[in-house]
């Protein structure tokens, strides 16, 4: 965690980046593989091409506006599927997670790493064109809830936008990568913001949001002249301190709702992820954020709805005006986010064609909304649910549930503030009328957190996350992911029921992308690309992808052959705090294409480095070690894993260099490791607490070398006897709910 003064850090590093000081673009021209490719139109992007997308392409975040994942093409398909092969792979330097989209168009593939970093790749071998290096300082990693990510870029007219962990919003040259322009999209404001989102362009423009609600934001989207990089307008998503007057009067309305002093919490609602352009009705759709703190009585203590947290709201995309919104989550307290996935849509009800959105947010259920009006049509459960019963279509509120409220006392909650249904983009194919989500089914025991107190660029929740709550809610998603809490779903927007549901061997899966060839594919946490039958889900092809993977397919067409791409690289808050899967990976995370015929091969995995026994811990006082527990959890577990078992990307503390251990203090408190994004928390901690969670770091790790040492046929056996006792316990606390 981080204090509010590297906020001010963050502000002095990006003017030097802004005044040309810390920009990086490394340029590699490659030979072009056709003679087209010589006389390429780079400027010729714009709002209608992206409407239209010819098939060949992929030329925005969910291929065309409409953000369906749908493509067109037919090359692969049942009965060629067997054929499929890799054709190229590119490595990153990304050792984090890789959740972006990659943009097709012209024969060159855009995809996005870590820290913001864009590569520009030959579509047809996957050879470098261009990278471009941002630059971010590695402190603003502390700044991110949710990992060093970045979800992919947008292409208009001869450029490439991205936005930045930073805050700025960068456009490049998408022939050579060079520098545009660039803005801070922060400035004027303060808090611990970051961007991890993919910019969305069209009629000229570019929008972008932000995220940072956790530490005390609050939260909005702008738009900028795609040419130049002006800001055109800012559209805050919750009001600010009513002293200093509102912005407009859509604000003044949502102050009515709010109470207490919640703009000194900042309030929240980020935009963190979903914007989207509706080219039909010149509108642009957000998805807004969870409130800040969540507990809505730390910020708002006499109730209200507090909007427009966890709602879809309309813009009028020229000017930023409010046109309507829907809220999913009135009062909004446990990090219910609507900022996944918007998709649009025309569909038949009641006879009568109308122009709607489907919603599948954290909260669980399944939202048909009428978007001319923003009025509810329906909304069911994809998942299972605890907090609402249902929803009242004429209000268009929820029916919350008794044990909603964690007031009195401590409740079980489903689903987790992990949601029904994360960011990872779901599908639409219109051949079966189906939508496809990755879905998780799990709880949380959310409980008051006693004697709350704001701490400005540090997690501010208002819910008590005891390491206890969070080990149990591990369990029960670590255990049950073999029973079908992780899966992939197809669901009937009209009939609001599920058509089929596969289910997946770990949780944090990757996003979905449905083809015309009756397939519908998604990488997973088991490092495979599966393709599967879209009417039936039965598994038709997969493929040994080496790394775990939350990114998301795309499909596009060069000289006549169909590619499938894909990024591969584990990341995201729940790859970091769930932990639990050390395991050879790739040293980085890769882009990864398929085609017919493809014969490329992977290169075999190195072994895990084996650095011997651990030191033993100098301290053994038990109350000690558990004192260490608890503080670990509360300020380390969020990177590093539960119990000290990272994901493979994050250092695993119990298997480090002995020298590592030697500079302990020197790297937790002082933060030597500070410009490799590991900050020091001396503003946090003490000697002595860095000292207990030393010594329950190192017993860990001394639990953990016995265990690799034994014999295999041991682990074995009291693996599968701590399974069979976990299920029970989970079996225990799923009827005591």
């Amino acid at each position: 965690m981080v204090s509010f003064y590297k906020t001010s850090l963050r502000k002095t590093v990006l003017t030097a980046v802004l005044l040309g000081l810390n920009v990086n673009a490394v340029i590699t021209q490659s030979e072009p593989t056709s003679p087209e490719e010589s006389v390429v139109d780079y400027s010729s992007i714009d709002t209608d091409r992206i409407k239209r997308a010819a098939p060949s392409e992929w030329l925005s975040y969910g291929r065309t506006y409409s953000e369906q994942r749908y493509s067109p093409l037919t090359q692969i398909d049942h009965e060629t599927i067997n054929r499929l092969g890799l054709a190229w792979s590119f490595d990153t330097e990304s050792i984090r997670g890789l959740e972006g989209t990659p943009i097709v168009v012209d024969g060159l593939i855009y995809v996005t790493g870590n820290w913001g970093i864009v590569y520009a790749l030959d579509a047809r071998t996957g050879a470098l064109v261009w990278r471009f290096d941002p630059e971010v300082d590695r402190e603003t990693g502390a700044l991110a809830c949710c990992d060093i990510v970045n979800r992919g870029v947008a292409v208009y007219g001869d450029a490439v936008y991205v936005g930045v962990l930073d805050g700025r919003l960068v456009a490049l040259n998408r022939q050579t990568g060079r520098l545009k322009w660039q803005v801070d999209t922060l400035a004027g404001e303060q808090g611990a913001y970051t961007v991890t989102g993919a910019p969305r362009a069209a009629d000229g423009k570019v929008f972008i949001g932000n995220g940072g609600a956790e530490y005390g934001v609050r939260g909005f989207v702008s738009a900028y002249d795609a040419n130049t990089g002006d800001r055109l307008w800012r559209f805050y998503t919750v009001p600010g301190d009513p002293q200093k007057g509102f912005e407009n009067e859509a604000m003044a309305m949502a102050a009515k709702t709010w109470s207490g002093s919640w703009w000194q919490y900042g309030g929240g609602g980020t935009a963190w992820d979903s914007i989207v352009y509706d080219d039909e009705l010149n509108q642009l759709l957000i998805g807004v954020g969870n409130g800040s703190p969540w507990n809505r009585r730390e910020r708002s203590p006499d109730g209200g709805d507090n909007l427009f947290l966890s709602s879809i709201v309309a813009l009028n995309p020229d000017s930023g005006e409010y046109l309507w919104h829907y809220q999913e989550t009135p009062g909004e307290t446990w990090d219910y986010t609507a900022t996944q996935q918007i998709m649009l849509a025309d569909m038949e009800i009641g006879g009568d064609v109308k122009k709607v959105l489907w919603h599948a947010p954290k909260n669980g259920f399944f939202f048909v909304i009428d978007r001319v009006t923003g009025s509810l049509i329906s909304a069911d459960p994809f998942v299972k649910v605890t907090w609402a019963s249902g929803y009242d279509l004429e209000t268009g509120r929820p029916i919350e549930t008794p044990n909603a409220d964690f007031a009195a006392g401590p409740q079980w909650v489903s689903p987790s503030p992990m949601g029904g249904h994360n960011w990872q983009p779901m599908a639409y194919s219109p051949r079966t009328n189906l939508v496809y989500i990755p879905i998780t089914e799990t709880a949380l025991q959310y409980k008051e957190e006693k004697r709350f107190k704001f701490k400005p660029g540090h997690w501010n929740t208002g819910v008590d996350l005891d390491p206890g709550a969070l080990a149990n809610n591990l369990l029960n998603e670590a255990v049950t992911n073999r029973f079908g809490s992780a899966a992939l779903l197809a669901w009937d927007p009209l009939t609001q029921k599920p058509k089929w549901r596969v289910p997946m061997e770990f949780i944090w899966n990757g996003g979905v992308l449905a083809t015309a060839g009756d397939l519908i594919f998604q990488p997973n946490s088991s490092a495979e690309l599966v393709a599967y039958d879209a009417h039936t889900g039965k598994a038709l092809w997969s493929y040994d992808i080496q790394e775990r993977s939350v990114g998301t397919p795309v499909s596009y067409e060069l000289d006549g052959e169909q590619y499938i791409a894909v990024l591969a690289g584990w990341g995201g808050a729940i790859s970091l705090s769930g932990g639990g899967m050390v395991q050879p990976s790739p040293e980085f995370g890769r882009v990864l294409a398929f085609k017919l015929g493809g014969d490329a091969r992977l290169p075999a995995l190195a072994p895990l480095p084996d650095y011997g026994r651990p030191p033993e811990p100098s301290v053994t006082d038990a109350s000690i070690i558990e004192r260490g527990r608890n503080l670990y959890t509360l300020n380390c577990m969020r990177c590093h894993g539960s119990n000290a078992v990272s994901n493979g990307r994050i250092p695993d503390l119990r298997r480090l260099p002995p020298a590592w251990y030697d500079q302990w203090d020197a790297i937790v408190l002082d933060g030597i490791m500070a410009k490799a994004g590991m900050v020091g928390f001396a503003d946090v901690l003490t000697a002595e607490d860095s000292l207990a969670i030393k010594s329950f770091v190192l017993t860990e790790a001394q639990e953990d070398y016995a265990l690799r040492t034994q014999p295999r046929w041991w682990v074995s056996l009291k693996t599968w006897f701590y399974d069979k006792v976990a299920a029970i316990l989970v079996k225990l606390m799923e009827f005591t709910q």
